[in-house]
């Protein structure tokens, strides 16, 4: 497998650590956003969308992280990142769509680009901007994680999952952002949890071959 894929893509992130608590190789395939190569004529095609992450196995694309996280799934089931039951997988992928559709789909690279350069904004502006969506989906899920007596140290459980594979790269950026995470104990005490286990830490934009040394 090749993940084409940036450091600090918060989509390419979570791909990461589905593939690590998968425990399924790949070929790390650098991809700058910084220089606008996604633009470029050789990633559109393979993403004619022009976003990261593509993951390319043998004569097959996939792009969207969810959609890909989602095969990853179906084709290698265990260790599973869902829950058994249906209601438990059905609030397990509420919290992951909290990140994946309200929070991070207005926070991303493009749209910063265009508050920039068609609006005007300043890093300051960007910076209250981001921590505004990221405040209204971490008091939901904080509010989600509190009211559950039976989780333990993670979203759901006793083990990390699709929650944790959307929420680590999430605090990533709210960080990166300069948001105060004071409020979100419970979510602050996930990300440590999380921090501790090798197929987080090896997924962290830091430790990747194209972050800044």
């Amino acid at each position: 497998m090749k993940l084409y894929n940036f450091f600090r893509s918060g989509t390419s992130h979570r791909l990461r650590i589905a593939l690590n608590l998968k425990g399924i190789a790949y070929e790390y395939v650098p991809v700058d956003l910084r220089t606008e190569e996604h633009l470029g004529t050789a990633f559109r095609a393979i993403n004619p969308q022009a976003l990261v992450p593509a993951l390319v196995d043998g004569d097959l694309t996939l792009i969207q992280s969810p959609a890909i996280i989602e095969w990853l799934e179906e084709r290698h089931p265990a260790p599973a990142l869902l829950p058994s039951n249906p209601e438990d997988r059905a609030r397990v992928r509420a919290m992951a769509a909290i990140v994946g559709c309200d929070i991070h789909p207005v926070n991303n690279r493009r749209i910063l680009e265009a508050l920039r350069k068609d609006f005007g904004a300043g890093e300051a502006a960007v910076n209250a901007w981001c921590a505004t969506w990221i405040r209204a989906g971490f008091d939901a899920l904080e509010a989600m994680l509190a009211e559950d007596a039976t989780r333990g140290d993670f979203c759901f459980g006793g083990a990390p999952g699709l929650a944790e594979v959307y929420l680590v790269p999430q605090v990533e950026s709210a960080r990166r952002f300069q948001v105060d995470l004071a409020p979100y104990p419970h979510i602050l005490a996930v990300d440590a949890a999380c921090a501790g286990i090798d197929a987080f830490r090896r997924a962290a934009p830091a430790m990747q071959p194209d972050a800044p040394r």
